[in-house]
């Protein structure tokens, strides 16, 4: 008796069992990828104009500046080298150019260099399965590896598109 208790109980308020706190951005997010070390404020740069100039303004004729000709990539969706990943963004997602920002407009939660690694979290936000009227937010995570000034690997959570 006592589980069939705990179990309507848990049915009747499983709604408030799954509320969570917004996830929100740092109120200064181009703080972020400053650092006082030389080395990690570079690498953060790095990251800073690939999110501004190529994943936000689409300027993908900019990716030898900041992508690497070998661009190791783990996102299922886009094939390695710096050749098959601006493909992805211009020819499979058909991304157009815009003006590029005087600041990025990406929620940007953290920037964290160690290393040559540099990763960054996003405030991403999805309609409710359970009512579209409503939204909830996520915590998004890409991470690059520098080498000599330019993105050489990228990490992500991205799943298949198919």
């Amino acid at each position: 008796m006592k589980k069939i208790i705990a179990i309507a109980f848990m049915l009747t308020f499983a709604d408030n069992l799954f509320a969570q706190d917004p996830v929100t951005s740092a109120k200064d997010a181009e703080a972020l990828f400053t650092s006082k070390n030389k080395e990690l404020h570079k690498n953060k740069q790095v990251v800073y104009h690939i999110i501004r100039e190529l994943l936000e303004a689409n300027h993908w004729e900019l990716a030898d500046k900041y992508l690497t000709e070998r661009y190791i990539q783990h996102n299922p969706n886009a094939g390695n080298g710096r050749e098959a990943v601006v493909k992805f963004f211009t020819e499979v997602l058909k991304v157009k150019a815009t003006p590029i920002p005087d600041k990025i407009k990406t929620k940007v939660v953290s920037v964290v260099a160690e290393g040559d690694l540099v990763t960054v979290a996003f405030v991403r936000e999805y309609k409710d399965p359970k009512d579209s009227q409503k939204t909830y937010t996520t915590t998004w995570f890409d991470q690059w590896r520098i080498l000599d000034g330019k993105a050489d690997e990228h990490w992500d959570g991205a799943l298949l598109m198919r």
